[in-house]
């Protein structure tokens, strides 16, 4: 048995050594049993355990053990909570990473089936969708906005195995990129910082307004923005998928094309949590090295940036906000934000326009893309809905959230479009949406 969360270790991908750490692990967390509540990986763990009278976690076969890390989606909420964590406790308990690292170990020796392979090359190859999608958006969208659970969307699950029942977002006209290239760069007379923008994806190809808002409130206060030559997706699809090797690959190329935007005197900014996590966290395990250390000390939740330049001496933020006034609004902490550590920096810009802000702490159960994945719904919706119940209950005058999937899944559940916390600030500074294309 060895705790290990180094890739790079030479038992990180041998079976035995990982059923003996799962074995280890599992026990310690039925002994503790805090974490029943935020997935079903541990009442399925729990339940698994209490079947036998001396309640010997060593008892699980591979399947049960297999069966609470497929249950679980990478929410990091665990660890969040967990007293047991390496940094706190001889134990070194950090039960996300190693169910990333058993979803590894069963990818290299062949325990994942054809059909699960196909599906994280299908969601995993997010730019080349994206590329596509966005040329053909009136074809890709009738089929992203055909009715759940009905003929088309069956078809899809059939062969890329996405979800049928699951509301997907659609596809923009116009890319991110395409807009940034095109608009009329404004003079910033006082300037107070440069970043360079990682959309990310789900910004790039499906929601470019979080973006373009994004540059907008950026450089209303003195930080010039540019793009970072060469990016494209963090790779997030295929490290939660257990596909390592091309997890590393896509990491590799970020971090050189991330590195080389810091060297030339930018910081990082992301706009959406999970791909910011990826960044700060991951490549720092996967890829490691000078770069990727560069690139997580320099990179940013495009709110704590803001908020870190509000703060700091010498620079601050307008807070001369003449446009719409939000007097309620009900923010969505998603996950991975909350487990980069940062405090709710999007809740404290939020509230320099003057809005109530009302705090729903609740996992939307996507997180990446586990959660519209076929097989997974028994699992994910039910904790959307306790979602959408916190959110309806908040009454908030508006429903705002970072991460866009969880967003969606928001809309899904209640009806209701949720705003990325920059978008409410841009509307305060009366900025206008930009037209669709």
């Amino acid at each position: 048995m060895t705790i290990t969360y180094d890739p790079k270790h030479p038992l990180y991908l041998d079976e035995a050594d990982v059923r003996n750490e799962l074995t280890r692990v599992y026990d310690i967390c039925h002994g503790c049993r805090l974490c029943f509540k935020f997935c079903s990986s541990f009442p399925t763990l729990f339940d698994y355990v209490d079947q036998h009278e001396d309640q010997d976690a060593g008892r699980l076969t591979p399947a049960q053990q297999d069966q609470v890390v497929d249950e679980c989606f990478q929410c990091k909420l665990c660890y969040v909570n967990c007293p047991y964590i390496p940094e706190l406790h001889e134990w070194a308990l950090d039960f996300p990473r190693l169910m990333l690292r058993t979803e590894a170990m069963r990818h290299d020796t062949n325990q994942v089936s054809l059909r699960k392979r196909i599906t994280t090359q299908a969601m995993g190859h997010t730019d080349a969708l994206g590329k596509v999608a966005t040329t053909a958006t009136t074809i890709t969208n009738v089929v992203l906005s055909a009715k759940p659970g009905g003929a088309i969307r069956k078809i899809v699950e059939k062969t890329a195995g996405v979800s049928s029942v699951r509301l997907l977002p659609p596809y923009a006209k116009q890319r991110f990129s395409t807009w940034f290239k095109k608009r009329t760069k404004p003079v910033i007379a006082k300037k107070q910082g440069s970043v360079a923008v990682f959309p990310t994806c789900l910004v790039e190809y499906q929601q470019p307004g979080i973006g373009q808002d994004l540059v907008k409130v950026y450089e209303r206060n003195g930080v010039e923005c540019s793009l970072i030559d060469g990016a494209g997706c963090c790779g997030a699809p295929y490290l939660h998928s257990g596909d390592m090797d091309t997890f590393t690959k896509v990491a590799t190329k970020q971090v050189k094309a991330l590195a080389d935007a810091v060297r030339a005197g930018n910081d990082i900014v992301v706009p959406q949590p999970t791909c910011g996590y990826i960044l700060k966290k991951d490549y720092l395990d996967y890829v490691g090295g000078p770069d990727a250390e560069l690139v997580a000390a320099h990179t940013f939740d495009s709110s704590e940036y803001l908020m870190n330049l509000h703060k700091a001496e010498g620079t601050e933020l307008d807070t001369n906000f003449t446009g719409e006034i939000v007097e309620t609004i009900s923010y969505h902490i998603p996950c991975h934000l909350r487990a980069q550590n940062i405090g709710l920096r999007s809740r404290d810009i939020m509230k320099l326009t003057g809005a109530k802000i009302k705090l729903v702490d609740q996992c939307s159960g996507i997180d990446g893309m586990w959660g519209l994945k076929a097989g997974n719904e028994k699992f994910s919706v039910p904790i959307a809905k306790k979602l959408a119940a916190k959110l309806e209950a908040s009454g908030g005058d508006v429903v705002a959230g970072d991460c866009h999937l969880a967003n969606t899944a928001i809309i899904e559940q209640t009806g209701r479009a949720a705003m990325h916390p920059l978008q409410v600030v841009a509307r305060a500074y009366g900025i206008a949406e930009e037209p669709t294309k």
